[in-house]
């Protein structure tokens, strides 16, 4: 391949992966077209973009970029995924079908995180790791449950001061009604 296409490659791929911060490296050597196309579909349904690329351009693509940590010291055939709304939901989805017996030859290299490279087996912990839309159904649990907290603090004091005066005017008009009779 020229230098001239290698640059036109890379450029390409430059675009492609802007903005791109997180993402993993998985094989796709030795599945069949079905299932590799089975697979892609999936992964698709689920917002996750798949890759096969020279790890040569893509290192020269990605370098200078949080990406550039997935390549170093990589060797073999390896495709890039990316997406889904957050990396934990990405890690979910590729841990899922690699564990798919249709897919068995689906598997996971490593990845980048924030900048960060890892390895394959801490892909299954990023996995487990609550996804973004649970940490923020968490966290909204946490904020409403000291405000409700409060509110009933605040409306016990008042209820019971209510509920004193109830009873002492029952009280008082019990006293009122024996004296009129």
């Amino acid at each position: 391949m020229s230098k001239f296409v290698k640059n036109i490659i890379t450029e390409e791929l430059k675009k492609r992966l802007d903005g791109v911060e997180n993402a993993f490296l998985v094989n796709l050597v030795g599945m069949e077209v079905n299932d590799s196309n089975a697979l892609r579909n999936a992964l698709a349904e689920k917002g996750v973009k798949v890759m096969v690329v020279k790890n040569s351009l893509a290192a020269r693509a990605c370098a200078g970029t949080s990406l550039a940590a997935a390549f170093d010291g990589l060797s073999g055939n390896a495709a890039l995924c990316w997406g889904a709304s957050d990396i934990v939901a990405l890690a979910k989805e590729v841990v899922k079908l690699t564990k798919e017996k249709r897919f068995s030859k689906f598997s996971v290299l490593g990845g980048v995180m924030d900048g960060e490279a890892f390895a394959a087996a801490q892909a299954v912990e990023i996995s487990k790791w609550p996804s973004r839309e649970e940490q923020i159904a968490i966290l909204l649990g946490q904020i409403t449950g000291v405000g409700s907290k409060l509110s009933s603090q605040l409306i016990a004091g008042g209820a019971n001061l209510a509920s004193q005066i109830k009873q002492r005017w029952d009280k008082d008009g019990e006293g009122e009604e024996a004296a009129a009779e």
